[in-house]
């Protein structure tokens, strides 16, 4: 039979075979995967099952700081000249990577590369002095 039900469950088929070679490579990542599931289920089940039911006293439950009691809530107002310093750390931290890397190859640039990293350089620290003025840098 051409192109009855009969052809499609031949195995001589070469378009059956190669999905047959396909899905046989696929066979050992299901398999992992099945086993990472089952066993992860395993782990927990006997976890909660051998576990401890009860915490004992509130002192456990507490977080440790460093041997000392926390105080206050953890969810309290930071200011926000605690993130814009950190900002400005890592802008200028960026900066003086891009400094390394030019010094690095320096003798291989040429003069053309000293006048950009000196345009570079006055821009950065034109940035740094109007930072300054503006008063971003001063913790009160």
């Amino acid at each position: 039979m051409v192109g009855g039900a009969g052809d499609f469950l031949d195995n001589s088929s070469p378009d059956t075979n190669l999905v047959c070679v396909v899905l046989d490579q696929y066979v050992p990542v299901l398999l992992i995967i099945v086993i990472a599931i089952v066993l992860a289920a395993a782990l927990l089940s006997v976890s909660y099952l051998l576990g401890p039911k009860r915490y004992g006293s509130w002192r456990k439950l507490i977080p440790y700081e460093s041997g000392m009691v926390p105080r206050g809530d953890a969810r309290e107002k930071v200011s926000l000249k605690y993130y814009l310093i950190g900002a400005l750390f890592i802008l200028f931290d960026i900066e003086i990577v891009f400094l390394v890397a030019w010094a690095v190859v320096f003798r291989e640039l040429g003069m053309v590369a000293l006048i950009e990293v000196l345009a570079f350089l006055f821009v950065v620290i034109g940035g740094y002095f109007y930072v300054l003025k503006k008063g971003a840098l001063e913790w009160e």
